[in-house]
């Protein structure tokens, strides 16, 4: 059985593990290594050979390979952004987007295959897609990408592929990409609901807010466990939240997230501000006493030891910089101490803000509501206008009962009626009962006669064929006898002529 791979060739299916590709581990890249290690489709040498062809003719006589092939660059440049992988110019490598060019070409190279030939086809049709967006035109743009806007002309798109990627040349040639830098929307979408997700359990209005250090701090291994998001992948990741997910509101110091019960991120404000820069606060209070304390222990230690060895002056060194630890230690406890307690207050502060809008729109609805039935004097009035209605309708109702007392029904009579018509209804019903009784008694009487004269007729039948059985059997014996008699009677008389014959005697025969 035989399958097609993304390219023309026609490779059997254990393909994958029976021709594993050719990896030299001394010369093979991070990027490369990455890929064949962790992405199926670089798995197979039939596939492989595909894949770094220039396969751009393909989608005329084989649109399914062609955009096959693509669709596995893109997986796979994709999760090799997020790994980290992927060549950049500092130390740090950015996990929402790749940048193009010669460089990532280069890395991408393999021993046995070379450089990939359709490279710059791939971004296209990622760009093309809006599965990766210029990073420039990403952050500047005021509108979501989400909008139809976003989406470019079949002529916008073969305009940036040669002016930006520099996809030229006739179909078969190698490419040859520009430098850019491309969001991974995959990436920042993947970033941002994990992002969303770890936010839904916090309720508080003062958790919602984060200065900018402590949003990096919070969400630096939001996407990768083993990688932090860059200064670059955290501008990206609050532009999409704020932009086009529209979940949080932010400057260059403050982030504020949106409460469930609005529809919109409030803007900042001079509170947000404090409140962001009193976490940092304690935040930073609460990383300066695990030091100070392990110095301490440090500094008793060595004053010990001191002791111990009888050097005094190193003993009283030793212990000078332990009491002034230690008053560090005190006066920073106190000041988190402090700072912690301001920091509660503000959010039951907030909480309490919270609670009077409630209850300031609240009133404003019941405000409303009285305003539409008047307010007391209002209701006052509906009832007593309601109590006026409801005794003109009785006063109605006892002249016309005043008018119809001549017609009242004696109920004596019913009565009486009632009773001669059940006392006639239980004779007719006894009458009927005794004329039933009467008829099945009859009913009775016919069906004992019937079988009375049917037990007759047949006694009668069962006579009669005994006497014919036995007039039968009489004639059979009469006959029997007479025909033996008959045969005696014969035998009697052919016994008499030959005695006949026998005594007469001979006469003489005449002369002729």
């Amino acid at each position: 059985m035989k399958r097609k791979l993304g390219g023309d060739d026609v490779v059997p299916t254990y393909a994958k593990r029976s021709r594993p590709v050719n990896k030299p581990p001394r010369t093979m890249n991070e990027l490369l290594s990455f890929i064949l290690d962790h992405e199926e489709a670089f798995q197979s040498r039939g596939r492989l050979a595909s894949l770094y062809s220039d396969f751009r003719s393909q989608i005329h006589t084989n649109p399914d390979g062609y955009y096959a092939n693509i669709a596995a660059w893109k997986k796979a440049l994709a999760d090799a952004a997020r790994a980290g992988v992927i060549p950049c110019q500092g130390a740090a490598h950015d996990l929402l987007t790749i940048r193009t060019g010669d460089e990532l070409s280069r890395a991408l190279a393999s021993n046995e295959y070379g450089r990939p030939m359709a490279l710059g086809v791939v971004i296209g049709d990622a760009v093309s897609k809006k599965e990766m967006v210029p990073l420039n035109e990403f952050l500047a743009s005021k509108t979501s990408i989400y909008n139809r806007s976003w989406v470019p002309t079949p002529r916008q798109v073969i305009s940036w592929g040669l002016r930006q990627l520099g996809v030229i040349g006739a179909p078969g040639s190698q490419d040859r990409l520009a430098v850019g830098n491309f969001v991974v929307m995959a990436n920042v979408e993947a970033a941002a609901s994990n992002v969303l997700k770890q936010m839904s359990s916090r309720k508080s209005n003062v958790d919602l807010v984060f200065s900018r250090s402590t949003f990096a701090t919070e969400f630096a291994n939001t996407l990768d466990s083993s990688h932090a998001l860059t200064q670059v992948d955290l501008n990206i990741l609050l532009t999409h939240l704020a932009r086009d997910k529209q979940s949080v509101s932010f400057d260059s110091k403050t982030v504020k997230f949106k409460q469930d019960s609005h529809t919109l991120p409030s803007p900042i404000t001079h509170q947000d501000a404090t409140i962001a820069n009193l976490r940092d606060l304690i935040s930073s209070m609460n990383t300066q006493i695990p030091p100070l304390t392990a110095r301490i222990a440090t500094l008793d230690a060595t004053a010990r030891a001191a002791v111990a060895s009888k050097t005094m002056t190193a003993a009283k060194s030793a212990l000078r910089s332990k009491k002034l630890a230690e008053a560090t230690l005190v006066r920073r406890t106190d000041t988190l101490a402090q700072l912690e307690e301001v920091f509660a207050k503000i959010e039951q502060a907030a909480d309490q803000v919270e609670i009077i809008k409630v209850m300031e729109a609240s009133s404003t609805v019941l405000k409303g509501l009285n305003k539409e039935i008047g307010g007391a004097e209002g209701v006052e009035g509906v009832v007593d206008a309601l109590k006026e209605e409801m005794s003109k309708v009785d006063e109605v109702s006892g002249i016309i009962n005043e008018v119809g007392q001549e017609g009242v029904v004696d109920e004596t009579e019913v009565d009486e009626e009632f009773e001669t018509r059940e006392k006639r209804e239980q004779e007719e019903a006894e009458q009927t009962r005794v004329r039933l009784e009467e008829l099945e008694k009859l009913d009775q009487e016919r069906k004992e006669k019937k079988r009375a004269e049917t037990e007759r007729n047949r006694l009668e039948e069962q006579k009669i064929r005994d006497a014919e059985a036995a007039q039968k059997a009489s004639t059979t014996e009469e006959d029997s006898f007479l025909e033996q008699a008959s045969q005696e009677m014969g035998s009697m008389s052919l016994n008499e002529t030959d005695s006949e014959q026998a005594e007469k005697p001979t006469e003489p025969v005449a002369a002729s």
